[in-house]
């Protein structure tokens, strides 16, 4: 039976914390639209009592129960990998998987962040420059992120992170993918004058977030000739925001990235055309009457 044959799916998500995810409602609502049944369920390691380390087993567990598929959250998105049949591309060249759609009895991994973002990305900030772009944060989104940037048409990505051997692999990777000088690390001593220069900020890092609160860069630094992305939806206009959108800044929230991530992986488990518009105006909806709180990218 093909994807589009069929009208059930059981999917879910395997994480931490992640009790408070906007991901099964903004599943569930698209399906609804679409006449299918669709169980979307959260599944807390957490909750479980496992360590993330347990994530084969969990995904194991899934596909023998029947799921169709999973999406994939902090803190298991590289480890998964060694635990699946297949890897697409774009999510080997990352290191990273945030979608698994399970083929007959096969596990393949998916990144859809990095589709995600892109699309969020050239809808909101189509006409920003792109010459200098200083990232902010080199974990899983920020690889992401650094990949869509990069694929996008961004000449030079600085890549600063506190934790300077990620920074570094983080660049040494974009640089193999991509070409070598488009990508460099840096920490953050050195944010005053990468900004002076740069045409933009990408923010992947948690600071934002309502159980991370605060700013992830002195205000000062900020200036009207930046634009500003941010990776944080939960909530949707962050510190960050507020304090760039003051100044005068072109400011992007997490939203979208969050949709467009989601809509890519329905599509992948079902088979079937997402209306992506349709699912950011459900991230602005549900972020808008949810409780705040410390959301990961799905």
């Amino acid at each position: 039976m093909t994807k589009d044959a069929k009208d059930s799916y059981l999917v879910g998500l395997i994480g931490s914390g992640i009790g408070p995810s906007l991901s099964p409602a903004l599943h569930e609502r698209e399906a609804d639209r679409q006449g299918l049944r669709y169980l979307y369920r959260l599944i807390d390691i957490d909750t479980l009592g496992v360590p993330p380390e347990a994530v084969g087993d969990v995904v194991r567990a899934a596909r023998d129960l029947g799921f169709d598929g999973l999406n994939i959250t902090h803190p298991c998105k590289q480890l998964v990998i060694g635990h699946l049949d297949e890897i697409a591309p774009q999510a080997e060249a990352l290191g990273a998987v945030n979608t698994v759609v399970f083929e007959d009895g096969r596990a393949v991994g998916h990144n859809t962040d990095v589709t995600g973002f892109a699309a969020s990305f050239a809808r909101g900030l189509p006409d920003v420059p792109l010459e200098r772009v200083v990232q902010l944060g080199a974990g899983g989104a920020g690889a992401a992120v650094a990949h869509a940037m990069l694929t996008l048409g961004a000449e030079r990505v600085t890549v600063v992170d506190a934790l300077a051997d990620r920074a570094a692999g983080l660049a040494a990777s974009l640089n193999r993918h991509f070409g070598e000088g488009r990508a460099a690390p840096a920490t953050p001593d050195r944010l005053a004058g990468l900004l002076a220069g740069a045409d933009g900020i990408v923010h992947a890092t948690p600071t934002g977030m309502a159980a991370h609160p605060g700013l992830p860069l002195p205000a000062e630094l900020l200036h009207p000739g930046l634009w500003i992305a941010e990776v944080v939806y939960r909530p949707l206009e962050t510190e960050l925001l507020r304090t760039a959108r003051a100044i005068g800044c072109a400011a992007l929230d997490g939203g979208g990235m969050a949709a467009f991530q989601a809509a890519d992986a329905f599509r992948l488990f079902t088979g079937r055309g997402p209306d992506s518009l349709r699912m950011l105006a459900d991230i602005a909806d549900l972020a808008g009457v949810a409780e705040p709180s410390a959301g990961h990218a799905v």
